[in-house]
């Protein structure tokens, strides 16, 4: 039951599986019906489950995210889509102070599960406000949990989890990537949804990453092993709940870590991953963490995009610099 699609066909997939099976799923969002998404990630929902289950909605973040928890109180299990990055934070006040809170307050009687799909990072030469990575804006908040895949089979299995899950999800997806392609195994047993998977074997160094840059730092491996060097990348997958066994099993193997992100490095998720593999690994490292990000600077004009992302030569040249120690 294996086929290849890419990412944006197996999110697709994922949601035409969760509607078909479950009739309290609805899809919420700014064109996902009729024009199936900016991406046509949503293509052809509406036209085969209906208006009442997949539903344009004004443009109106706060108003959609708001909808939603009302429907999840009522036992629905909305998706909502963020049509861009950018965009979501008119929502961010529904976000975090009820979507996040409800659970708590509510001393654990109420639960919104609620997805919060958004597409989010650069690389498509997109304009002003739709290109940003504000995945540890969220992280930050107690009661979310924060994912990204990073391929097509991820992409599809951490739906359903995400779907599946009683509390909210903040469901991250690479636009970069959205046509990539990957087998996707429609009968697996997918891995938790927040368990880190080591994608490459190495015992020099190891990469750390998520969403989009899983797949520059296998290209960064690629390159190093023509020089000899054995790097370790590690699909991190959840930003929040991280999951740091991993991160530091690895780590007491190669004794160095880098992590990769295109979110501006400074009080980026890397920070917190360092800070945290430098209290746990502190008798292990033989270099300090590093981490290669974007630039503290808001995102530049699409021409200057590839002078702002983390590339190749970035990477390699943190590895060089960890190695050098």
């Amino acid at each position: 039951m294996a086929e290849k699609m890419a990412m944006a066909k197996a999110i697709n997939e994922s949601l035409r599986r969760a509607l078909d099976t479950d009739p309290k799923v609805l899809i919420m969002g700014e064109d996902v019906g009729k024009l199936g998404g900016v991406f046509r990630v949503t293509d052809g929902l509406q036209k085969d489950f209906g208006e009442s289950r997949v539903i344009d909605t004004p443009l109106a973040e706060s108003g959609i995210v708001g909808t939603a928890i009302g429907l999840a109180l009522r036992g629905y299990r909305p998706v909502v889509e963020i049509q861009f990055d950018g965009f979501v934070f008119p929502a961010y006040d529904q976000i975090v102070t009820q979507l996040a809170k409800m659970h708590a307050r509510s001393l654990g009687k109420v639960k919104l599960p609620v997805v919060v799909r958004i597409p989010y990072g650069g690389g498509i030469g997109a304009v002003e406000h739709h290109s940003e990575s504000p995945e540890a804006l969220f992280a930050h908040v107690a009661g979310l949990k924060v994912v990204s895949p990073s391929n097509a089979s991820d992409a599809y299995w951490m739906m359903q989890q995400a779907i599946q899950s009683d509390d909210p999800v903040i469901y991250f997806e690479p636009k970069r990537r959205y046509w990539d392609k990957a087998e996707v195994d429609f009968e697996a047993i997918p891995a938790p949804l927040h368990k880190a998977r080591v994608v490459r074997e190495g015992t020099d160094l190891t990469l750390a990453a998520y969403g989009p840059m899983v797949k520059l730092c296998q290209e960064a491996a690629d390159a190093a092993a023509e020089e000899g060097k054995s790097l370790e990348v590690l699909d991190l997958r959840s930003v929040s709940p991280l999951d740091f066994d991993s991160v530091q099993a690895s780590v007491e193997k190669t004794r160095r870590l880098v992590v990769v992100h295109e979110a501006p490095v400074f009080f980026g998720s890397g920070a917190e991953i360092a800070a945290r593999i430098t209290e746990r690994c502190f008798y292990h490292l033989e270099a300090p963490v590093l981490r290669v990000g974007g630039y503290h600077a808001p995102y530049p004009p699409a021409r200057l995009e590839e002078e702002y992302l983390p590339d190749l030569d970035r990477v390699l040249d943190a590895v060089d610099r960890s190695l050098a120690y």
